[in-house]
């Protein structure tokens, strides 16, 4: 055949992992709960992702898209955008796709709200076209952050072709202003986030570029059998980032040669803007595609200076280039320093990249366990999560093939995998606990972007996967666990709403400390919610909480509750003196 064949990939319900619960039901032993279940159907998140594939594989087709998780209306629970596919071909309709639409199909970006708050029940609601934000881009990756400080967050899209900038209006609707802020790219745009690169509180913006693919150069590739697949990125070249400085307004300036972003240039795909060297200033770290991963470390003066290198993130341990995708970064073993996860290809295993000090990494990934339970697999979408609230962080990691797994080879569409799970095992290494983590982690799919957040606000942490061709997931954490836990959202008095970029410390007795640092980015080409969630096991003692605003300015706040959401408004604490 010379494209995938016509119809879907279809999944048996009755799964291995349901078989198994069945027989322990017949063995006399209750089946165990699922850590997770797939809550998508019921909860009316309709959306099936759609590529347009014609049999010519396109490479956009196979590469998306993310999602975002926030809070776009400000009532207190978390709704979910989504970026939709479409035909590449000009003039193609949906029906001559090799795999058409389902019926009700309509083209488009989705917007679903959470109705959690009033109703007190968890259902989302399509807002799409009342709220304005239906785009039809061949649609890729999402930002989310209050770029005009009007106290909502706003809309970044990124798409194979021109992207999109959706203002908040704040009753419940977006206008589209990317012409009038300058901040389009017409090539092939993935990740991106919002920073303040130069402090003056004004959310900044980086765009990810991938490739100098079009439709007009697509190149004929095929898999080691002669069967035409997707071709890899080194049959293109690489393109440049851009940063987009907020100059006020709701304008920006286009200052990627100014400070010398524009000096590189590859196949950018996950992107995680953060204080790497902890100078208290935001850098950008960028997943390539086949090519070295790029740390631009801020230099103060409004340039940035490329060190992967010399940080030990440019490769994994054998200093060959592995095919980066997604990112979580986090404080994996309570050194209260973060270390960072790349997704990667089959056969190259995820890379995690710990912190020996500040600023400098090694690769963990065999230390950890990670290289050998991720080598089968293609990774997208990550996190470091605490699913469990046991106070440590776990990882999650979405799963899918971007060429012919041989096991498929000759269903309609093999590139599908299963995402896994794994535990944090007391800060030293990650145990698989993908099979004891429910049915929906035994269901293969193209999965893409991952976006975690509190959806149901009940104290832990859910998550939420597009896939490729396919449908939504929303992964509700059942586990259950009677362990403590503290949610924190922040509130600047100032510019910089969301005080994205600060870091919180809950201090607890025996010197025990817990660190998060407030951001929207990382996964893969998805936003998550800016709320953060502290784990604190059995213990729900909380001495103090710290936080480091992105101005410099340090605030305690004491008398702090466990299981509970907290919003910590500036200056509403104690400042500190350091």
């Amino acid at each position: 055949m010379n494209g995938p064949s016509r119809g879907y990939l279809v999944v048996a319900s009755f799964t291995v992992a349901a078989l198994l619960f069945a027989v322990g039901w017949l063995s006399g032993e209750p089946p165990k709960r699922a850590l997770f279940r797939d809550a998508a159907v019921e909860t009316g998140l309709n959306f099936h992702h759609f590529i347009g594939a014609t049999g010519k594989f396109y490479l956009p087709e196979i590469m998306g898209a993310g999602l975002a998780l926030f809070d776009y209306d400000g009532d207190g629970d978390l709704d979910i955008f989504v970026p939709q596919g479409g035909m590449l071909d000009a003039g193609s309709s949906p029906d001559q796709s090799s795999f058409p639409p389902l019926p009700g199909w309509k083209p488009g970006y989705k917007l679903f709200r959470n109705d959690l708050v009033p109703t007190g029940k968890l259902h989302f609601t399509d807002v799409t076209e009342q709220a304005g934000v239906g785009g039809l881009g061949y649609g890729m990756g999402v930002a989310v952050g209050d770029y005009n400080n009007d106290g909502r967050p706003d809309l970044y899209v990124t798409n194979f072709g021109h992207n999109v900038l959706y203002r908040n209006n704040g009753n419940g609707t977006f206008t589209d202003v990317t012409r009038e802020a300058g901040v389009d790219d017409e090539r092939w745009s993935t990740g991106a986030c919002f920073l303040d690169y130069d402090k003056d509180g004004l959310l900044d913006l980086y765009v990810a570029n991938y490739l100098d693919f079009s439709v007009r150069n697509n190149k004929e590739c095929r898999d080691s059998a002669g069967q035409l697949d997707y071709c890899r990125p080194a049959a293109y070249h690489g393109l440049t980032g851009r940063l987009f400085h907020n100059v006020g307004d709701g304008k920006f300036a286009d200052v990627t040669e100014a400070t010398g972003l524009g000096s590189v240039a590859a196949p950018g795909l996950g992107v995680r803007c953060a204080d790497f060297n902890d100078d208290g200033w935001p850098d950008i770290f960028v997943a390539n595609d086949g090519a070295q991963n790029l740390l631009w470390l801020n230099k103060k003066n409004g340039t940035f200076e490329e060190s992967a290198l010399p940080a030990g993130l440019g490769y994994a341990d054998d200093g060959v280039a592995r095919a980066g995708m997604g990112i979580a970064m986090g404080d994996i073993n309570g050194s209260g320093r973060p270390s960072i996860l790349v997704t990667n290809l089959t056969r190259e295993g995820s890379t995690l990249f710990l912190s020996d000090a500040v600023g400098e990494f090694h690769d963990a990934s065999r230390e950890f366990g990670v290289y050998r339970n991720t080598f089968p697999f293609t990774g997208f979408g990550t996190g470091f999560f605490d699913y469990d609230n046991d106070g440590r962080l776990d990882l999650f990691v979405a799963n899918g093939a971007v060429n012919i797994v041989d096991a498929l080879r000759g269903t309609p569409y093999p590139y599908a995998q299963t995402s896994q799970l794994f535990h944090n095992e007391n800060n030293r290494t990650f145990r698989n606990l993908s099979s004891e983590a429910g049915p929906a982690f035994t269901l293969p799919a193209v999965s893409r972007g991952a976006a975690f957040g509190d959806i149901d606000n009940d104290g832990d942490v859910d998550i939420v996967v597009s896939n490729n061709n396919g449908p939504l997931r929303l992964l509700l954490n059942q586990s259950r666990s009677k362990l403590h836990w503290l949610e924190i959202r922040l509130q600047s008095s100032g510019p910089n709403r969301d005080a994205i970029g600060a870091k919180v410390t809950v201090l607890r007795s025996g010197q025990t400390t817990l660190q998060r640092t407030v951001h929207a980015d990382g996964s893969y080409l998805s936003a998550s919610d800016v709320r953060l969630h502290f784990g604190l096991g059995d213990r729900p003692d909380v001495s103090s909480v710290v936080v480091d605003w992105p101005d410099g300015s340090h605030e305690r706040w004491q008398g702090i509750q466990a299981d509970h959401l907290l919003t910590l408004v500036e200056s509403t604490g104690t400042r500190i003196i350091r």
